[in-house]
C-alpha cells in the first residue's frame, strides 16, 4: 500500500524532485567553495563532474516530462555516488586515507564540516546521488511496466 502510494507520487513528480535535489547539490557545492571559501579536493571535483550535468539533464527531462531519461541519469548518479562513498569512507576510516588519490593540493580527508559527528560534504553529496538513483530506479521500473501493458 505505502509502496504503491510512494511509487505513484514519484512517477508523477520524480523528475522534478530529482532535478530539485541536483540543483540544491550544485548550489550547495558552489556555496561551500565560493562563499565559505572551502577549496575542493580532487574527489570533490569528480563528484561535481557527475552532479553538475544532472542539474541540466534532469531540468530538461522535467520540462519535457521525459521519463526515458533514466538510462542516461543512472550512470551519472551511480558513478558519482561511488566517488562520494569512497570520499566519505576516506574521511571516516583511516585505512582509506592511506589509499588516497589526493597527493597534490587539498587532502581529501579534510572535513570542512562535521555536523552531528557524521554529516560531511561527501555525505551530503552521497545522500543526493542516492536519492536521485532511487527515484530514477522507481521511474524506470514504472516506465518499463507501463510499456509492457
Amino acid at each position: 500500500m505505502f509502496d504503491a502510494y510512494v511509487a505513484s507520487i514519484l512517477s508523477k513528480w520524480g523528475l522534478i524532485i530529482s532535478w530539485s535535489i541536483s540543483i540544491v547539490a550544485v548550489l550547495g557545492s558552489l556555496y561551500f567553495s565560493e562563499v565559505a571559501g572551502y577549496v575542493p579536493c580532487t574527489l570533490c571535483w569528480f563528484q561535481r563532474i557527475f552532479m553538475y550535468p544532472l542539474a541540466v539533464i534532469l531540468g530538461i527531462a522535467s520540462y519535457r516530462g521525459d521519463t526515458h531519461i533514466t538510462n542516461y541519469v543512472l550512470p551519472f548518479s551511480i558513478i558519482g555516488g561511488s566517488f562520494s562513498l569512497y570520499h566519505y569512507l576516506e574521511q571516516k576510516i583511516s585505512y582509506f586515507g592511506e589509499l588516497t588519490p589526493c597527493r597534490v593540493g587539498i587532502p581529501c580527508n579534510v572535513e570542512y564540516i562535521n555536523w552531528f559527528g557524521f554529516i560531511t560534504i561527501p555525505f551530503l553529496a552521497l545522500a543526493c546521488f542516492f536519492l536521485i538513483t532511487v527515484i530514477m530506479w522507481i521511474i524506470r521500473r514504472d516506465t518499463l511496466h507501463k510499456g509492457k501493458n
